[in-house]
């Protein structure tokens, strides 16, 4: 009977749904919601569909944007005190809940003239255009329905939602096109969840309240979550957070889920805008987790009419705030030390033999029901900052940093002369690398640098970043080494890491010889080091190379960070 019920509300919706043979198993085609947003934009003048670039399939990526007034300029939008919310679907197309919730939103809005006058709805229908069209019933093992669905990995085998940072797909700077001209103040990424069997079919990732602007992060966590809470359960569905379990089962309490910059709403986080990855449960029946994230998506609809202009003061304070900002986390740990006690509502965990390999096997046994007190860890301090400088001086060599700078509306300037500048480098002590790929790349991390003082050349055409924007965080999460996305750690500058020049060694025994009668503090250096290290004492060749990169032979750019630190604010000649 609840199967047939919301059949019958979402038959009503939409046209498109009517030709459906079983909504609770089917999801509906790339080209079928394309066409049904096309004519929902035909049909409605408060409906425009857009596009904004090629992804790597080869198709734009879509936004529809959904606006009361019939005004689809963004600019004109923010100036008339609009909010943005923002829906992205289908970043993993195996996940399609939010497509069809989006669909069934937008179509209702329309039809029963029910947009807001202070909120623009803007829905990109399918991120991962390529994922989408590759199509099959086997890829989420794990999955209750629907029949069939699209693949995680798209026209790349990239899974985008690791790839907001690095950018190697088109998906990816077609969706920061769209992002950084809309500039939504809430943004939502739905998805569907592996894990844990429990009660819930909702489950919930916010922007982590810690790495948030301590202006928004007290608005999520005093006044939208608990509204979320409070309405979807009146709705029917009540929420949880994503049970990211710290042991094999819920019953050992779960932690908070930290989102670094390389997903959705960790790079929405480095803009100021709220994020929400709202994850329903892969267990429960399609046409259940359907329904629940269209309450949610209502809902954050309706929130945001409420609190329209609290949500945008605290943009722009917040904005203003991150303008102003003298110090940055750049790595952030869990504070094992306090957790807080959650209500869950979850199923008995029990194990049998396996008939695989008869060991022991773990099940959930939903004929034993349970509520009980567990234990959250949702608290992250940070574990490394850095102070910002007064800009960053970067070679123009680096055109994808400068492009992906641009892209995110970071202001860009370039040097009118050639001219030397005191600036502030880094130079990579150690570093840890994975040992194998990682979306693409050999993802670095741990990160160890000294920082060395030099005067540098710099010509016409390098780039200067003044650090005193509202795309502060997004700057210096990206240019500081150390920082967990940061472009470094995503291989950007792995060029540096190598030697360019080298020596032959009998010929440089002479010219070494040399340099210690020339220079007794460099003798000196050796012999100190030769007292400490007995194994550096007995090796001839570790000698003669100490000699060589203590020497002028030795390039200064290995190891050198390309990109430097103004720290004295001085008057330079731009454009």
């Amino acid at each position: 009977m609840k199967s047939l019920l919301l059949f019958l509300f979402l038959f009503a919706t939409s046209s498109f749904y009517a030709s459906r043979k079983s909504f609770a198993q089917e999801t509906p085609t790339y080209p079928a919601v394309i066409k049904h947003y096309e004519a929902l934009a035909a049909k409605h003048p408060q409906a425009k569909l857009l596009s904004y670039g090629m992804t790597d399939f080869g198709k734009p990526l879509h936004l529809l944007v959904l606006s009361k007034d019939k005004d689809f300029d963004p600019v004109k939008l923010r100036e008339s005190n609009k909010r943005i919310l923002l829906i992205n679907n289908g970043i993993h197309p195996g996940e399609p809940e939010g497509i069809d919730a989006s669909m069934m939103l937008a179509s209702n809005l329309l039809k029963h003239n029910k947009l807001p006058a202070n909120v623009v709805l803007c829905i990109i229908p399918v991120y991962n255009i390529g994922g989408a069209h590759n199509r099959s019933s086997t890829s989420r093992a794990n999955q209750n329905g629907p029949l069939e669905y699209g693949f995680r990995g798209n026209s790349k085998n990239y899974d985008l939602n690791r790839d907001f940072i690095k950018t190697d797909s088109k998906n990816s700077a077609a969706f920061q096109e769209i992002f950084n001209t809309w500039q939504p103040e809430i943004f939502v990424d739905t998805h569907t969840s592996n894990g844990a069997d429990y009660q819930y079919t909702m489950t919930l990732i916010p922007t982590q309240k810690d790495k948030l602007n301590p202006i928004l992060a007290t608005y999520l966590t005093k006044t939208m979550l608990p509204a979320l809470y409070s309405k979807m359960a009146k709705k029917g569905t009540e929420l949880i957070p994503y049970i990211n379990s710290v042991e094999e089962t819920p019953d050992g309490g779960i932690e908070g889920f930290l989102e670094s910059a390389r997903f959705s709403t960790g790079y929405s986080t480095l803009h100021n805008a709220i994020g929400f990855m709202p994850e329903t449960h892969m267990l429960k029946a399609y046409d259940e987790r359907v329904k629940a994230t269209y309450q949610l998506l209502e809902t954050y609809l309706e929130i945001m009419v409420r609190d329209a202009q609290v949500i945008g003061d605290n943009k722009r304070k917040a904005d203003q705030a991150v303008a102003e900002q003298t110090t940055f986390p750049l790595v952030w740990k869990l504070d094992k030390q306090h957790n807080e006690k959650l209500s869950f509502k979850g199923y008995a965990a029990k194990y049998k033999p396996s008939l695989v390999s008869g060991e022991k096997r773990l099940y959930y046994d939903r004929n034993e029901p349970y509520t009980k007190t567990i234990k959250e860890w949702n608290n992250f301090v940070p574990a490394v900052t850095v102070d910002k400088p007064v800009a960053y001086i970067i070679p123009k060599a680096w055109d994808k940093v400068i492009a992906l700078l641009k892209l995110n509306r970071v202001e860009v300037k370039e040097l009118k002369d050639d001219m030397e500048l005191p600036v502030e480098f880094y130079y990579i002590r150690d570093y840890k690398t994975v040992s194998k790929p990682y979306e693409g790349h050999y993802l670095h991390s741990d990160v160890q640098i000294d920082t060395v003082k030099q005067p540098m050349q710099y010509y016409a055409g390098d780039y200067v970043v003044y650090v005193n924007q509202r795309q502060n965080r997004y700057i210096v999460e990206t240019l500081e080494p150390q920082a967990t996305d940061s472009f470094f750690n995503w291989n950007f500058f792995d060029s540096v890491l190598s030697q360019k020049e080298h020596y032959s060694a009998y010929v440089f025994e002479d010219t070494a010889a040399e340099l210690i009668k020339k220079d007794p503090g460099l003798l000196e250096k050796l012999n100190k080091k030769r007292a400490e290290n007995k194994e550096f004492a007995n090796n001839g060749a570790a000698q003669l190379a100490f000699i060589y990169k203590n020497s002028p032979y030795y390039e200064k750019t290995h190891l050198r960070y390309p990109i430097a630190r103004l720290i004295t604010d001085i008057n330079l000649s731009l454009k």
